[in-house]
């Protein structure tokens, strides 16, 4: 307008001094657990920097989960001595209740859960909790634990330096109707998860196993299993994932090395089992994504025992050898799948939009198309000639199973996926439970 001038003041230039970093609303939380996630807003030179650092802290405050609600205030210092650039942060926070109860449901692979719990967070103040859940699925699983967690260094977040220790115990029974047997854990379990080059999981755990004959048709190979076994291991797991999504990734690849070293502390079960999981995701033309998939597996037993049914690999269903039931391959003892020592298994997918995207940036956008090729194959390995690779070869690529089709996906948020396929299978074998034609899965990890 004319008659006046015009001023501009830009505050992403203007430099400051944070003199003053205040937190209200705390009550059992200890101060060390908070100065540790919000000292670094001191270190602000400039008003932009003020709003940057303010956010990362209000982040790792809410990553503790021990807040309901954490608000940011800035405002000019007050006082005689204050400068005038200066500046105090106000971090208004409210704290979750001591004792809150919980119900909510659990996808897993072709299984859904009823989960009710307690929990008590920020037992001690700083960020620990104790979990309590009783959890009952459609499948007749059914489990009771106990969880002391607590975050190292105060950071719960695995993606900075810490990680967190749990401790825990529980009871388990579940219903495996592909081996006519059923299997009652009690355990006690320490783990502890840190970043390294990825995430890093170590974990000794003490289970007490009691397998049963759910029917009186079960084998005789089942029978002779029944009783009590006691396992004392020590697992490792090593995560690399850099994909977009764990649902319906994009872009990103995805390692996970899984290793198993039983007996180590007592116990009558006895082995060392290691497998891995790799997948890899591009994304193409007009939203169309591939995806390459690869799993496999190994166990040995040691000192002159032999493996369990209860311990060894299975493989087939809608959500890994799609066309097969699940754990519908492989030796088969009077009906009942009796496992493997050794696994593979591949997968190529191709996930396209509906055609002529319907629902186009709104509900639509949760379906995809997909086109896949599955194959795999359990087998016994010969681990006494470990460099005998021409019969390592021989064994993993005798009976392939294989399968192809189409089919629609819908994603369930970032939950789970649902699967319903046109299936093809190939190279199935005497005694294989085939699925063939429609198939529906749903889960969180897919092949």
């Amino acid at each position: 307008m004319e008659g006046h001038e015009r001023h501009e003041i830009v505050l992403d230039s203007k430099p400051v001094k944070v003199e003053r970093v205040h937190v209200d609303g705390l009550g059992r939380t200890k101060d060390d657990i908070i100065v540790r996630e919000v000292k670094d807003v001191l270190n602000s030179t400039s008003f932009e920097d003020v709003i940057l650092r303010s956010h990362h802290a209000k982040t790792r405050l809410e990553r503790l989960g021990i807040f309901k609600n954490v608000g940011i205030f800035i405002d000019t210092s007050k006082g005689p001595e204050a400068d005038p650039n200066g500046l105090e942060v106000t971090f208004e926070v409210k704290e979750l209740r001591p004792l809150t109860g919980t119900a909510n449901t659990m996808v897993g692979n072709n299984e859904g859960s009823m989960v009710f719990g307690v929990r008590m967070p920020n037992i001690f103040g700083r960020a620990e909790k104790v979990v309590s859940e009783y959890s009952y699925s459609n499948k007749q699983r059914s489990s009771f634990a106990v969880t002391f967690m607590k975050p190292l260094h105060g950071n719960p977040d695995y993606s900075t330096p810490g990680g967190r220790l749990n401790i825990s115990g529980w009871k388990t029974v579940r219903h495996f109707p592909w081996s006519s047997y059923r299997e009652v854990d009690r355990g006690v379990a320490s783990e502890i998860t840190f970043p390294l080059l990825g995430q890093q999981t170590l974990r000794w755990e003490g289970v007490w196993r009691e397998l049963g004959c759910l029917t009186r048709m079960a084998s005789f190979a089942v029978r002779e299993q029944a009783g009590h076994s006691l396992k004392s291991s020590l697992k490792h797991t090593y995560v690399v994932d850099s994909r977009d999504d764990p649902i319906l990734p994009t872009k990103g690849a995805m390692f996970k090395l899984n290793q198993e070293l039983a007996g180590i502390a007592g116990g009558d079960v006895k082995f060392l089992k290691e497998d891995v999981e790799l997948q890899v995701n591009k994304e193409l033309v007009w939203d169309t994504i591939v995806s390459c998939s690869l799993r496999g597996g190994i166990m040995k037993p040691l000192k002159g025992t032999s493996s369990r049914i209860n311990d060894r690999f299975f493989l087939g269903g809608p959500t890994t050898l799609r066309g097969f039931d699940m754990h519908g391959i492989g030796p088969k003892s009077e009906g009942d799948f009796m496992g493997g020592e050794g696994f593979w298994a591949a997968g190529l997918h191709l996930y396209t939009p509906l055609p002529f995207r319907p629902g186009k940036g709104g509900f639509g956008e949760l379906f995809r198309t997909h086109m896949f090729v599955t194959a795999g194959n359990l087998f016994q390995p010969n681990l006494e000639d470990m460099y005998n690779y021409r019969d390592h070869w021989a064994r993993m690529a005798s009976d392939v199973r294989w399968s192809y089709g189409v089919g629609v996906l819908f994603r369930l948020g970032r939950i789970a996926r649902l699967e319903l396929n046109y299936c093809i299978p190939g190279g199935a074998r005497t005694g294989d439970k085939v699925s063939e034609s429609v198939q529906l899965g749903v889960g969180v990890t897919f092949l």
